[in-house]
């Protein structure tokens, strides 16, 4: 253990004492937010990003100690474990470093060699191996040919070596595979492979367009390829538009195995060169292209899986539109544009169908259905939909918002939201259980709707792959992307904090300590009691116990509560030093919710010394700055300070977009190799990587998030293909 907590220390850049804290909270059960939020003093402040990176290393390490003793043990077994295989176990770094030290002793399937074996010529294959015997090879070889008595009394076939060639050719297959399982050997090969080795892309259908156009004649070394491109190539590999091949530097490599394998001119010299090219090209090449091709796609995956995550976050803590009225606007052409309206808490008002776009056209009384309900309901935004027919949309929707103007006196804006997942969303069990007696088609456009208002609430009821906020979602490892963004969906929703009154249980369930079953006891014990008053009420929900009390606790929020501390993220059990330190600057916990009062109590707050203050009361200083910044501000929602979304009330057309242009838009999406960002026409414009900075920028996340708003400048126009090119660079 001590070994894995250096090696974590030493990739995180953190303290042994550091990780070996976070390992002993995480093995005792503790869950990452509440580690990250509430027992900052123990690990010395690690964050709820490092944590699970922590999580990760740790989980592979022990799976990699795991398996060295399990490959220990069946080398054992075999009589054929020494202090070299020890020396070389312990050594390595990596699961494959393991398997290829295990190679050569792992039960084989049948193969060329074990047929060999089977026959008796493993010391023919000693004697060429070794090069020293002067005897002619064939006079060697005569010996393990099988003799006619042996034959005639039935000696089993697969035992018997019919001549002189077939001894000599199964005493090279057997060298064959020991070259090809000899650990040294592929981890020289694929230090060569990883330094020169090049990817060659070939077009399967050269003729044919496809998205793939760039790769039908690409090459480029695999130790520079990025891991969009390595992604994209393996897409057009599955959907048999790429062909693709790694060339290697096939002579080094020959060259550096006979160099170790031959030992000067004798007559044994050229069939062991046959071999060694015979175990490359049959038996090396094809592994170690499977093992550099998994690899690379491993960590192309890692990566995007790591964008995906850091994009989903920004989306999930996007800022709330608060305290207004919104239609949700959801678009489409023959089957009409769904209507929902929605109040300030999220209700459904009314909801109806209009027809303003292809084939019907009926312009005029859409428009005057909305302005009905602007007026009826005294709505403030349109959430429209970026999908199908969006831009039609958006055309008529600026265009009733200037009637409204005109008419009722009324300003009204609008703003467009990413409908990805809201149809997944509508025809899901959540969405009937929600709104049973509302239209499955109608559901989406209360999704669009919420999702303007509160961003986190509506989102975590859609699959976090659903969100459209990633590269290549679909093509990596299904299963570590849920575990990622689950860990994602979770860090957002603690930050943030839940009112345990009025959320539903698919947020509650991604609360610290907090399961979907319980997630749904405590709405049905919501239901039957009626609003919870203060948080030690939840350990009278059913399978609620103190546990998952105390991992939960702090990030619950009860607003009207017996107790102001519970707008806060004050944890119980800093109830008393919060108490006392709201008493040494002369107030009580009453005054929290008096503003006049607040403004003061954050004065002399902030004039605190920390130091001589975490001494007074006995507490971290670090716990101590959390409770101060809790006083400062209680019940406030981190996602305000978050950049607001773009509100428009014109649409900008595709046609007005003039090169030199400076516009202001929202990132949609981070890749690697840049970032998407809507500055108000039907698709989202790019800034490349290049063009984001004066300076050299390594990964576009260190510069921009999702959510985002940026200046853009327009830099090019494709209007065949309605794409834009943007720089930041203004």
């Amino acid at each position: 253990m001590e070994k894995i907590i250096k090696i974590i220390a030493n990739e995180l850049n953190i303290r042994d004492n550091q990780v070996e804290a976070a390992v002993k909270l995480i093995d005792e059960g503790n869950t990452i937010p509440f580690i990250a939020r509430y027992r900052k003093e123990v690990t010395g402040g690690l964050s709820d990003e490092t944590l699970r990176d922590l999580g990760e290393r740790l989980n592979y390490l022990r799976n990699l100690e795991k398996r060295k003793e399990e490959v220990t043990k069946s080398i054992e077994e075999q009589g054929k474990f020494t202090d070299e295989i020890k020396i070389a176990l312990e050594n390595a770094n990596t699961l494959a470093e393991v398997e290829d030290i295990y190679r050569p002793y792992k039960p084989k399937k049948k193969t060329r060699a074990t047929v060999a074996k089977a026959k008796g010529l493993e010391p023919l294959a000693k004697v060429i191996i070794e090069q020293k015997e002067t005897k002619p090879i064939e006079e060697i070889a005569k010996d393990f040919v099988t003799n006619v008595e042996g034959v005639e009394n039935g000696l089993e076939k697969d035992k018997i070596v019919a001549n002189v060639e077939e001894a000599i050719g199964g005493a090279l297959d057997i060298i064959a595979e020991d070259i090809s399982d000899n650990a040294k050997y592929r981890k020289k090969i694929k230090g060569i492979c990883y330094r020169e080795a090049i990817i060659n892309v070939k077009g399967a259908k050269p003729e044919e367009k496809s998205s793939y156009d760039m790769y039908y004649d690409f090459n480029e070394k695999i130790n520079s390829l990025p891991s969009h491109r390595i992604l994209a190539i393996n897409r057009g590999e599955k959907e048999e538009f790429l062909k693709v091949k790694i060339d290697k530097p096939e002579e080094k490599i020959i060259d550096y195995i006979s160099r170790d394998v031959i030992k000067g001119h004798t007559q044994f010299e050229k069939y062991l060169q046959d071999t060694i090219e015979d175990s490359w090209k049959r038996l090396i090449e094809p592994s170690i292209d499977r093992e550099i091709r998994s690899d690379l796609t491993e960590k192309a995956e890692e990566k995007a899986i790591k964008v995906f995550g850091k994009n989903a976050k920004q989306l999930l803590l996007g800022a709330p539109i608060k305290n207004l009225t919104v239609i949700g606007f959801d678009p489409a052409y023959r089957t009409g544009c769904k209507i929902a309206v929605i109040d300030e808490t999220g209700k459904v008002l009314e909801t109806t169908t209009i027809y303003p776009t292809e084939p019907q056209n009926d312009i005029e009384n859409s428009a005057k259905v909305l302005l009905n309900l602007i007026q009826k309901y005294d709505v403030n935004m349109f959430a429209i939909g970026n999908g199908t027919a969006s831009r039609e949309s958006e055309i008529f929707v600026a265009d009733v918002i200037k009637r409204a103007k005109e008419k009722l006196n009324k300003d009204v804006h609008y703003a467009i939201v990413s409908e990805a997942g809201a149809s997944v969303y509508s025809a899901s069990k959540l969405a009937t259980e929600e709104y049973p007696d509302i239209n499955v088609s109608l559901r989406g456009a209360i999704s669009i709707a919420r999702r303007l208002q509160d961003p986190l609430a509506e989102l975590v009821k859609i699959d976090p792959k659903s969100i459209g906020v990633g590269q290549y979602q679909h093509d990596v490892d299904q299963k570590k992307l849920s575990e990622s963004l689950t860990g994602v969906v979770e860090d957002a929703v603690n930050k943030v904090g839940v009112d345990v009154n009025t959320a539903t249980p698919s947020l509650l369930q991604y609360i610290s300590g907090i399961n979907k079953s319980i997630a749904n006891n405590i709405v049905k014990y919501r239901d039957e009691n009626g609003k919870l008053k203060e948080r030690k009420e939840l350990l009278k929900v059913p399978k609620l116990g103190k546990v998952a009390f105390e991992q939960c606790a702090g990030f619950i929020r009860i607003f009207d509560g017996k107790n102001p501390l519970e707008t806060t993220a004050v944890h119980p059990e800093s109830y008393e030093i919060a108490e006392k330190l709201l008493n040494k600057i002369g107030f009580n916990k009453e005054d929290l919710t008096n503003k006049d009062k607040l403004k003061e109590i954050k004065t002399k707050l902030a004039g605190l010394n920390i130091n001589d203050t975490a001494k007074e009361l006995e507490v971290g200083e670090m716990t101590l700055k959390d409770i101060i910044s809790e006083l400062s501000k209680p019940g406030r929602d981190p996602r305000d300070e978050m950049p607001k979304p773009v509100l428009r009330a014109d649409v900008l057309k595709f046609e007005d977009l003039r090169e030199g242009q400076i516009l202001t838009g929202t990132v949609r999406n981070v890749t690697d190799f840049g970032a998407f960002v809507d500055v108000g026409v039907k698709h989202d414009g790019l800034v490349h990587i290049s063009e984001m900075s004066n300076s050299f920028v390594k990964n576009p996340s260190d510069v921009v998030s999702v959510g985002d708003i940026v200046k853009v400048k327009v830099i090019g126009i494709d209007s065949d293909r309605q794409k834009v090119k943007l720089s930041m660079k203004i």
